[in-house]
C-alpha cells in the first residue's frame, strides 16, 4: 500500500516552488505552471454526476497571473497560492503537486 507524502516544508525561489517531502525528497514547479494547472472549479471544471464539466469562463492571463503574492499550507495535504489578478481558489494537492514536478524519484 503507497502511503501519501506529505509536504514538510516548502519555499518560493525566483520562478520556482520548491517543496521538501516528508520523506526527505524534494520536487519544484515552475509558477506558471502552476497557475497555468489550477486545479480550481472554475479553472479545471468540476464534473456532474453523469461526467459533464463545467468550467467558469476562460480567463486570459496578464503577467500580474503569474506573479505569486503569498502561499498558505491547507493542512498537510496542500498549498493555496495567491495570484497578482485576485485567484486564489485552487488547492495544490500533494498528488497534483507531484505530477507537476520536474523532480526525479
Amino acid at each position: 500500500m503507497n502511503e501519501q507524502k506529505k509536504i514538510d516544508h516548502y519555499e518560493i525561489v525566483n520562478d520556482l516552488l520548491l517543496i521538501k517531502w516528508d520523506d526527505d525528497s524534494e520536487a519544484d514547479v515552475t509558477l506558471k505552471v502552476l497557475r497555468d494547472n489550477c486545479p480550481c472549479a472554475n479553472c479545471a471544471g468540476e464534473k456532474d454526476v453523469f461526467g459533464n464539466v463545467y468550467k467558469g469562463q476562460e480567463t486570459v492571463k496578464t503577467d500580474a497571473s503569474y506573479r505569486l503574492m503569498g502561499i498558505e499550507p491547507v493542512g498537510y495535504y496542500g498549498l493555496r497560492p495567491f495570484w497578482g489578478d485576485n485567484h486564489s481558489t485552487g488547492i495544490f494537492t500533494a498528488e497534483i503537486l507531484l505530477t507537476l514536478s520536474t523532480a526525479d524519484d
